[in-house]
């Protein structure tokens, strides 16, 4: 990899960014950000590859969520803090079902720059630029809005560097302690309809007791009051990736300093574009969307691409086919992977194929169209003997309407009461706690099917 720099990436086909028409003001920018410090180390991201690692062998689980894109308009404490919140809540849950470590990822301090269907768009005849994401231009709709300012890149890093003080604070401050945690978990579970959740949170609960009174107190185990808290983004932004990217003095390889994790998406994955071209080069761990259109072909020359040494924990595979379509695309790509013996993570994003637009015209995504395609990703590792490493949800730690059905059976009608999302839609705390305990269920039912199989 000596050979790779971090420029050649702007040698190759780019898609899905923006054109800069500033070059003076692009080129402060880039310098500016290329003098600032990493926003992540190479010690956390070798840590995470690590743990990423035990996941695709099935001795861990990925927890992987966060915003769909992160807003200057509604940055704040407090929504880091919920997020933060509910993705511990799920953790916990899926700890108890998995019996095995929970992998917490977040898509925070960095998720601000978003794939479109259309580089244009056309409102009352009258066109304008997409929106890309606060990174990069504005959601007004008016020409001044929607011109790409490079200048934005300063903020996102100096937003994404408050983001991540935060959560180290959080994750070792004595906010994670796994008692806390379980107080909030019970706070869910009221209610009629969450008759086998109270069932589920009881029995942690007794686990918790009985740890007590065994001598195991939370205040004097530092492994019961502290968390492993990575960050992680779609790399797409590539000119602020690259003023990111240090070299690493200890082991000499580049390290993508915007996140531990970055992935590329399903419309940037082509295996000789720009965005495939930087990720091969960095040591981070490396996501990679695969929908329908993902062949065996590409996949085989991807993987080889961007894990050419068949690193475990380096590359992870996030499924987002849509509910009923994983049984006719997930097996082909697991022949694949098969066939050239590579190591991956599996991760199932139900979020991305089950996008709607409801009857009152806003886009949403039905939660049982998210829970049946989990189900069926489960499934189809199950009948192949594979591991189901991981999920990958947009999700919020904050009361929204965005997504349809769950305990609180959010309608159509509902979806107009707190909808404030600028891209997509994400599951809402309620919704994302109860689809880990339905996550957990199957990791539960997973775990006795291999025990069943070994005896």
């Amino acid at each position: 990899m000596s050979e790779w720099q971090k420029t050649d990436w702007r040698n190759k086909p780019r898609v899905q960014m923006p054109e800069y028409t500033d070059a003076v003001a692009m080129a402060s920018v880039e310098g500016s950000l290329a003098a600032y410090p990493p926003l992540v180390f190479a010690g956390e991201v070798r840590k995470l590859k690590s743990q990423l690692g035990a996941a695709a062998r099935g001795e861990a689980f990925l927890l992987q969520g966060g915003d769909c894109a992160e807003s200057f308009e509604q940055f704040s404490a407090d929504g880091i803090r919920d997020t933060f919140k509910v993705m511990l809540q799920m953790a916990m849950v899926l700890t108890y079902g998995a019996k095995v470590p929970v992998v917490k990822v977040g898509r925070m301090a960095g998720q601000f720059a978003k794939p479109r269907s259309a580089n244009t768009e056309t409102i009352d005849g009258v066109e304008l630029p997409s929106y890309r994401g606060d990174i990069i231009n504005e959601l007004a709709f008016t020409p001044e809005a929607r011109i790409p300012d490079p200048k934005k890149m300063l903020q996102a890093y100096t937003q994404a560097a408050a983001t991540l003080n935060l959560l180290r604070a959080f994750s070792t401050g004595g906010y994670a302690d796994v008692h806390q945690v379980h107080a909030w978990t019970l706070g869910f579970t009221h209610g009629e309809q969450a008759a086998e959740y109270r069932e589920m949170a009881n029995r942690i609960g007794d686990t918790l007791d009985f740890m007590r009174a065994a001598g195991l107190d939370s205040t004097q185990e530092p492994n019961l009051q502290t968390v492993d808290f990575y960050t992680s983004h779609e790399s797409l932004l590539l000119e602020y990736e690259e003023a990111l990217c240090r070299l690493d003095s200890t082991s000499g390889k580049w390290l993508a300093g915007s996140g531990h994790m970055i992935w590329i998406g399903d419309r940037t994955r082509q295996p000789d574009g720009a965005h495939v071209e930087f990720a091969r080069g960095v040591q981070n761990p490396i996501g990679l969307k695969c929908g329908p259109t993902t062949t065996a072909d590409d996949l085989k020359v991807l993987m080889n691409k961007l894990n050419p040494e068949n690193e475990q924990g380096r590359l992870t595979l996030i499924a987002r086919f849509g509910a009923g379509n994983v049984g006719e695309h997930l097996p082909r790509l697991v022949k694949a992977v098969r066939e050239e013996g590579a190591e991956v993570l599996w991760t199932c994003d139900p979020m991305h194929g089950n996008t709607i637009k409801s009857a009152s015209g806003y886009k949403t995504r039905p939660f049982e169209s998210v829970l049946r395609e989990v189900r069926d990703f489960f499934g189809v590792h199950a009948a192949e003997g594979t591991v189901p490493g991981g999920v990958h949800f947009e999700m919020t730690g904050q009361d929204v309407t965005e997504c349809t059905g769950g305990v609180r059976a959010v309608s159509d009608e509902d979806l107009s009461d707190r909808y404030h999302t600028a891209c997509d839609p994400r599951l809402n705390a309620s919704q994302s706690l109860e689809l880990a305990f339905l996550v957990a269920e199957e990791l539960s039912a997973r775990r006795s099917a291999v025990q069943a199989k070994a005896v």
